[in-house]
């Protein structure tokens, strides 16, 4: 998969993109990575890419002309089917979402900065805007970084057991499970007995149990499509909380 970037700050990839998953996953050809300096499709000599807002008002917005350039330029080795602005009115970053671009041959990740880009940009040259989150940063390099990062995870090869993809949050749908390494005991605190047992029949129904408590307690939003399967333990869950609760009141009331 190829992935092209465009920035003014080329220099926020440099690390990121050498160490790790990411930098192995490069040196060994899963992915490209290739990132535009905007700064080099510039008017003038001097790199600037920015100028004052029509209508008025704070800050600055990047000019159309260097952004049409840079991207322009990419189509040689890049298909610009999915031109993506990073960009805090898109849609908001989740697995589903990972999954489909994963699947994408190549993408285009543009970075704007100041108050954005010449709305004419996102109209005419680009097909996605997408968010991180809902609240704003100094600009889009550490959103696209965060996007390049998850969909790596999702490219086969990677990740070199695919297992541990799979069980991550939000690959099923869900938060994932508690996770436990040695000492099996930590200042009292011990492993669950049903990890430390073998019986793996019952570590997955301990896990996908767990997942789905955690679920249930820090986001329910996510229960709305469960199987049949994970009814019947969100039932179990909600039979021990009235449980616990019902022991409880009975202390308070002793």
């Amino acid at each position: 998969m190829r992935i092209d970037v465009v920035t003014i700050f080329p220099e926020m990839f440099e690390a990121p993109l050498s160490l790790s998953l990411l930098g192995r996953a490069i040196d060994n050809g899963l992915l490209d990575v290739d990132v535009t300096n905007l700064r080099d499709f510039a008017l003038d000599r001097h790199g600037t890419v920015d100028d004052a807002p029509f209508g008025g008002g704070p800050g600055m917005v990047m000019r159309c002309e260097p952004m049409f350039a840079a991207i322009e330029s990419l189509r040689d080795r890049n298909s610009l089917e999915r031109v993506i602005l990073m960009s805090p009115r898109g849609r908001r970053l989740d697995q589903e979402i990972v999954s489909e671009l994963a699947a994408q041959p190549d993408l285009v990740l543009v970075c704007p900065r100041y108050e954005g880009v010449d709305e004419r940009v996102s109209r005419a040259l680009c097909t996605d805007e997408i968010s991180i989150g809902d609240y704003v940063l100094s600009g889009g390099e550490l959103p696209a970084l965060v996007v390049i990062d998850a969909i790596s995870r999702m490219i086969p090869g990677i990740v070199g057991d695919w297992e541990s993809v799979t069980t991550d949050s939000f690959y099923t749908g869900i938060l994932g499970p508690p996770q436990y390494t040695r000492p099996a005991v930590f200042r009292d605190l011990e492993v669950p007995a049903v990890l430390r047992e073998g019986n793996h029949a019952a570590i997955a129904r301990w896990r996908r149990k767990e997942a789905l408590r955690i679920t249930r307690e820090r986001r329910p939003d996510l229960l709305e499509f469960c199987s049949d399967d994970d009814r019947a333990l969100l039932a179990e869950i909600e039979a021990e909380s009235r449980g616990v609760a019902s022991g409880i009141n009975k202390e308070n009331k002793t």
